[in-house]
């Protein structure tokens, strides 16, 4: 998860999710499962599919370039 600006809340939780080889995602069923298991204000306010994420030489997934990737992503549940 990485936090992205938002416009009413100054900042929003956004959970960027590669998921593994032939599985599906979907972002809406995801985000209702989370609300069922956790507090309404750490549930993430989008969610964003992604085929793979940047890693370093060492496999860590570089936060920052995510950060910087989605940045001007909005959900549509502004």
């Amino acid at each position: 998860m990485v936090r992205r600006p938002h416009e009413r809340w100054s900042e929003a939780i956004t959970a960027v999710v590669m998921p593994k080889p032939g599985a599906d995602v979907d972002a809406d069923q995801l985000r209702t499962g989370l609300k069922e298991r956790l507090d309404g204000y750490k549930v993430p306010k989008s969610v964003i599919v992604v085929d793979e994420l940047p890693r370093t030489s060492t496999g860590k997934i570089q936060k920052n370039v995510v950060r910087e990737q989605y940045a001007a992503h909005y959900g549509s549940d502004q």
